[in-house]
């Protein structure tokens, strides 16, 4: 089974204006920076991702999960946000949904989907959506105590660690199946939901509903999959080369051995902040969708 979310990886034709705005307006600070080596680009089977830069960025909380700004092979299209299958967006833990929208108003983070209330309880979770300065969505949340019934933990800071993952497809059953027997995540069921910034961005009506699921992590994350319209499709992009936008999320897992996936290459021992010296392998999810693991064992 998987334990944690390590990294994020958002993949942008200039890093720089990316890493300003995550500075800024989010208060997320570097903590490490270089380029793709040879082993990690072999380990994704991405090879022409080989040299490129990459910006690692931490939330001011302190939290190790980390955000991954890395630099677009030459080719690589522009991404519509919600328009293709695989990872769609983050989620990330703040403290005031109202103000840090607010505080939006003359930034690179644009709102495109205000403050709401998520569910008719007490102490309900609330959130908003934007886009990043590179098009990239973000969904920001607030939970109070009790509010959800998910172990998903609280912000410390006002904007805090990603939590959530959301990978969309054509193929929910598809997706249950990679994430739920394939990974060894319990599922739950969301039933159908309103998504007003994925109906924009498909020109259906607003109150469109889409069937959600839900893979849980043991404690504080999970992932979320979306059914998007039949004819989505995995972004293209180069040979070699990673996907624009969000193109993967990178996992803790126990034991690689236990798992019985495609590997784009076998598992290596891979250096630097998070990876540790420890075993890396990469596969594909039914979707597009690129996971990332690291061994803890």
């Amino acid at each position: 089974m998987l334990k944690s979310i390590a990294i994020v990886t958002l993949v942008v034709r200039s890093i720089a204006p990316v890493e300003d705005a995550y500075e800024e307006h989010l208060q997320y600070t570097v903590a490490e920076r270089g380029e793709i080596g040879r082993s990690l680009a072999r380990t994704w089977n991405t090879p022409a991702m080989r040299g490129r830069d990459y910006v690692l960025m931490q939330p001011a909380s302190g939290a190790p999960v980390y955000l991954r700004l890395v630099e677009a092979a030459p080719g690589t299209p522009e991404v519509e946000p919600f328009r293709s299958s695989g990872w769609t967006a983050t989620e990330l833990l703040v403290t005031d949904p109202d103000a840090l929208a607010a505080s939006f108003d003359e930034a690179p983070i644009r709102v495109i989907g205000p403050p709401r209330d998520l569910m008719p309880v007490a102490n309900p979770p609330r959130a908003f959506q934007a886009l990043g300065p590179a098009n990239e969505p973000f969904y920001f949340t607030r939970f109070l105590p009790g509010g959800s019934g998910l172990d998903l933990g609280r912000a410390s800071t006002p904007v805090d660690r990603v939590f959530i993952a959301v990978v969309g497809g054509a193929d929910l059953d598809a997706l249950r199946a990679f994430w739920g027997r394939s990974l060894g995540l319990p599922l739950t069921e969301f039933g159908a939901w309103q998504i007003g910034v994925v109906a924009r961005a498909w020109d259906l009506p607003p109150d469109t509903r889409f069937a959600l699921a839900g893979a849980a992590l043991p404690k504080d994350f999970m992932i979320e999959l979306d059914d998007y319209p039949d004819e989505v499709a995995p972004r293209p992009r180069p040979r070699g080369a990673l996907p624009g936008g969000w193109a993967m999320v990178t996992f803790t897992v126990e034991r690689l051995d236990a798992l019985e996936l495609p590997w784009q290459a076998r598992p290596r021992r891979i250096n630097g902040r998070v990876y540790e010296g420890r075993r890396v392998a990469t596969a594909t999810g039914p979707a597009g969708e690129i996971v990332e693991l690291i061994e803890t064992n």
